[in-house]
């Protein structure tokens, strides 16, 4: 399986095993441009779709599964929609939702649900003027970092602190996107897609990522008591969506 993460050009070291899907299937993790070992900065995610064709083919495989996280999703369209017929199912964990239907992001009443200090200042901090440089840029990660678990315990902290990002990855992310990118995208002849959304998920919500599964045609797993990382917060869970859908898209 190849897996691609968020972010978005975060150090892939957040994922870990992912729960514990690599003892079910062999895992093939992307180091997307301007993360973990690479040392350019991202040509756009649709332009980078090019890289992941790159990894498929370097690896010999005709057609695998791919899975990604939040940011990387969009990758994983993109490469799914460039280069049809070289996957053989997506799998789009806690997706970047929005932008693909223009579906106004409820975050914020997921967020008011919850009553801890932390959550309701991470929530605060997304109407921050955007940060100038990477100290700016990772201390409104670090406050905003409790945005993304149904519960802000001491296994999310630890988890929170994982793969660094810089603001000129990011940045670097969004360049030279086509204006109709989301228009190919809901055009295309995608592969078999599961789409898995946490149903306490601040930072994807919960409308979007439902719009989203409807607008790929796609099934969509919701995973109970959990935020943007399901994974690490319901691994078993995250595991008997993933691993099913897996068999079941052969």
């Amino acid at each position: 399986m190849v897996v691609i993460p968020g972010g978005p050009c975060r150090n892939p070291v957040y994922l870990g095993d992912l729960g514990g899907l690599a003892a079910h299937r062999p895992l093939a993790i992307v180091h997307v441009r301007g993360a973990g070992r690479t040392g350019h900065l991202s040509r756009g995610w649709w332009n980078d779709a090019d890289d992941v064709l790159a990894v498929v083919d370097a690896l010999g495989l005709e057609a695998p599964d791919v899975l990604a996280h939040s940011a990387g999703t969009r990758l994983a369209i993109a490469a799914a929609t460039r280069f049809e017929g070289r996957f053989r199912s997506l799998a789009l964990v806690t997706p970047a939702a929005a932008w693909l239907t223009g579906t106004a992001h409820d975050g914020a009443a997921v967020a008011a649900r919850r009553k801890e200090p932390e959550v309701a200042a991470a929530v605060a901090a997304f109407n921050e003027p955007d940060p100038e440089d990477d100290r700016q840029f990772a201390e409104a990660l670090r406050v905003q970092a409790p945005a993304g678990y149904a519960r802000w315990a001491v296994r999310e902290q630890r988890h929170a602190g994982l793969g660094a990002s810089t603001l000129a990855a990011a940045r670097a992310w969004f360049r030279d996107v086509p204006d109709d990118a989301a228009e190919r995208v809901r055009a295309a002849a995608l592969p078999p897609t599961l789409v898995v959304g946490g149903a306490e998920d601040i930072l994807s919500g919960v409308e979007p990522v439902r719009a989203y599964a409807d607008a790929l045609g796609a099934g969509l797993a919701w995973i109970e008591k959990c935020g943007h990382y399901p994974w690490v917060e319901r691994p078993q869970e995250f595991i008997h969506a993933v691993v099913p859908w897996c068999v079941a898209a052969r």
